[in-house]
């Protein structure tokens, strides 16, 4: 009989050594939460892990051993030195250890070598697995991917996730839509891969909670289910720390970040019209406000999102790289997601995202919010 995908995920993991986790950009509770949850638990069980987030993590999750969480695919790498013999052969090639140095000593056949033929190629790395989680096609995991393109073709490589709009990038895939969180998925996982004792220790369990808080924000979201709820109840009594992610998330605020926040309500410009209202950060609100872009999470699920007769509240925030998106849904049966792949984003029915490059003109905030009132009237016309 064929494995299902999780015993399958489970197989893989027992038969692998050196495993790589990756996550997506501009990671979130859930995408942070399973990462931590996911590098302590296979530590538990002996495996060696590498864990990478290309983006930088929000100092919100500071109460998470995010300090595991490297910014950079390096490490358990061949290092490769190539001599270019194409002009002049090596008779012979011996290596000394000597003081602490490794001399590798090559004997031309005649005439000689020099510096300018030898170069540091990047060797491969020794990875057995890829988990890759909450990431709903690999173009989101940014430079690992970008710059190991190989890897990714060589390695085995799992997919987490609970997005409905997943590629099945993985050679086994787990995507589960019913779940509100990659950490609801990986619950079952951790039972699976050890039954005799339980791998929930209260770090790993205050990671998974982590994640199902906020992607449900605080189960005040309409993706809360009775499983949700019974999972999160589950990891409360393997002694996850709920009232200091409540406290950390939802209730610690600088006042650089009120500030900033204060901003975003003054700024806010209704399209009563067409259902939605929306604001944006400016750069230069951020040097007014002394704040940062970590300062501007949460503000779009606790300011915007409490608006009332619209379908969806739109931030847009300018960063170094881009214009960003962020779009939750207010009204029920409203897809966000879809206005997000609009402009190459993507997400969950309830919040989604996207960002644009400031190098195309037609992508500037009002040039989105064209393209939103074309959606929508495009949507009031069809109904």
């Amino acid at each position: 009989m064929e494995l299902s995908p999780k015993q399958q995920i489970v197989e893989a993991i027992k038969s692998s050594e050196n495993i790589l986790l990756l996550t997506h950009k501009g990671p979130d509770g859930d995408a942070v939460g399973s990462l931590c949850a996911v590098s302590l638990a296979l530590e538990k069980i002996g495996k060696k892990i590498f864990a990478v987030c290309a983006d930088k993590i929000s100092p919100v999750f500071s109460f998470l051993p995010i300090s595991r969480i490297n910014s950079e695919l390096t490490g358990r790498r061949d290092f490769v030195i190539s001599l270019d013999v194409s002009k002049t052969a090596a008779e012979k090639f011996l290596y000394k250890v000597e003081d602490g140095s490794i001399n590798f000593i090559v004997t031309p056949k005649e005439g000689e070598f020099s510096a300018e033929m030898v170069s540091f190629p990047g060797g491969k790395f020794k990875f057995d697995l890829i988990i890759v989680l909450d990431c709903p096609d690999l173009d989101r995991l940014g430079s690992p991917h970008e710059q190991n393109s190989d890897l990714f073709y060589e390695t085995l490589i799992v997919n987490i996730d609970h997005h409905a709009g997943n590629d099945h990038f993985g050679k086994i895939n787990l995507v589960d839509l019913t779940a509100t969180s990659t950490c609801e998925i990986l619950v079952s996982i951790f039972e699976a891969l050890s039954k005799d004792t339980s791998l929930l220790s209260e770090d790993i369990a205050t990671a998974l909670l982590t994640g199902i808080i906020t992607d449900t924000n605080s189960f005040q979201n309409q993706n809360t289910t009775p499983k949700s709820l019974t999972v999160a109840a589950q990891l409360v009594a393997a002694n996850a720390n709920q009232q200091e992610i409540i406290k950390r998330i939802y209730k610690t605020r600088t006042l650089a970040t009120l500030r900033l926040w204060g901003k975003v309500l003054s700024n806010i410009r209704d399209e009563m019209n067409y259902r939605f209202v929306w604001s944006q950060i400016q750069k230069s609100d951020f040097v007014v406000t002394q704040s940062t872009q970590d300062d501007a999470d949460g503000v779009i699920d606790e300011l915007l999102k409490t608006a009332t007769g619209v379908d969806f509240v739109l931030l847009l925030t300018e960063k170094e790289n881009g214009l960003h998106g962020s779009l939750r849904s207010v009204a029920k049966g409203v897809d966000v997601s879809a206005i997000a792949k609009l402009f190459g984003g993507g997400g969950h029915a309830m919040a989604a995202g996207f960002e644009v490059d400031y190098n195309d003109p037609s992508l500037g905030s009002e040039g989105i919010i064209n393209k939103i009132r074309d959606y929508q009237k495009s949507i009031a016309q069809n109904q």
